[in-house]
């Protein structure tokens, strides 16, 4: 992957936002490199959870899933 999970959870956070009574904070430019380093770490385990049908939805393979949740945290 090239960083397109990224983009598409970014688009779909978007979306979120525009629905009304939405609870998604935005991630604003004030998140420093340890907030990073941590929501990659995050983000990236929870890539691993998900099952095939939702990464389906997300036009993910379960080997792309791998690839990114294995790539280092200062890679975006």
């Amino acid at each position: 992957m090239t960083g397109l999970s990224d983009v598409r959870l970014t688009l779909y956070q978007q979306e979120l936002l525009e629905i009304p009574g939405s609870h998604v904070a935005p991630r604003g430019h004030e998140e420093n490199r340890w907030q990073q380093f941590w929501r990659r770490v995050r983000t990236r385990k929870q890539l691993l959870e998900l099952s095939d049908e939702q990464l389906r939805d997300i036009g993910v393979s379960r080997e792309q899933a791998k690839l990114e949740a294995m790539r280092p945290f200062w890679r975006c």
